[in-house]
């Protein structure tokens, strides 16, 4: 990457960084300033996650069942236990998304062997419910090029974890069942929904091929999967609930 180039995309990040502080959202980026391809929406995902400190995680997921998975930081400050109040004005798009998320138990550092499967989902200590909230520094998303969304962290505002199962090697993602309810009215209702198919392939996915990024997966970080309702917006003052069949169940409220 050219000089010049990299101080593009610092521009986008801070582009990005300043809509979402100062709450005057963005139509797009710049065209001139829009990553060209994953290295650099990467780029940019680092840069702004940077600007928030210590990286509590990493949310990945993938479109379809043989779609390769993209993935984005999740800043520790963004991180909080089921039943918390979210409050203050960068709660402003409040998207749901119901999501399967992992706690890693222990390191998993870069090594020139890649790790099995098994390796893998024994480094894992717990599975837990999970509700991440979509943030944005566009005025539309939808309307706004897929680069530039992908490069604003995948659009994560924040991860909610519920109760942790550590039995959970004996759920059959494939047939649990999710409900998402608002105020107490069930707005989505899905069964094995989680758009990457099988959603354990992100795991060791993340784990080798995401390692040069990551630094490697680290004990205390969290891995959330990928979205089982798809987005769903909230209003001030909602109070969420998200139900798996098994997985268990997780909570949050607007101010």
């Amino acid at each position: 990457m050219t000089g010049s180039r990299e101080a593009e995309l610092e521009n986008a990040a801070n582009a990005l960084l300043d809509a979402r502080r100062s709450l005057k959202f963005i139509d797009d980026l710049p065209e001139r300033l829009r990553p060209a391809d994953t290295d650099e929406i990467y780029a940019v995902q680092d840069m702004v996650a940077a600007s928030y400190g210590e990286i509590g995680g990493w949310k990945i997921g993938a479109p379809t069942s043989d779609a390769t998975p993209l993935f984005a930081p999740m800043p520790a400050a963004w991180i909080a236990p089921s039943g918390s109040t979210l409050g203050g004005s960068q709660w402003r798009f409040r998207g749901l998304e119901a999501e399967i998320a992992f706690l890693i138990g222990h390191d998993l550092p870069p090594r020139e062997m890649e790790y099995t499967r098994e390796e893998v989902l024994a480094a894992l200590e717990s599975c837990h419910p999970a509700i991440e909230v979509l943030e944005t520094a566009f005025s539309d998303p939808e309307k706004a090029s897929r680069a530039s969304v992908l490069a604003d962290l995948q659009m994560h505002g924040g991860f909610l974890h519920g109760p942790g199962i550590s039995t959970w090697r004996s759920i059959d993602f494939t047939a649990e069942h999710v409900v998402l309810a608002v105020d107490g009215v069930v707005r989505v209702e899905r069964t094995g929904s989680n758009t990457s198919g099988n959603l354990l392939r992100l795991l060791p996915w993340l784990a080798n091929e995401g390692a040069k990024r990551t630094g490697g997966l680290r004990k205390g970080q969290w891995i959330t999967t990928g979205s089982w309702t798809g987005n769903t917006l909230a209003t001030p003052g909602a109070s969420v609930d998200v139900t798996f069949s098994t997985a268990g169940a997780v909570s949050l409220r607007f101010a």
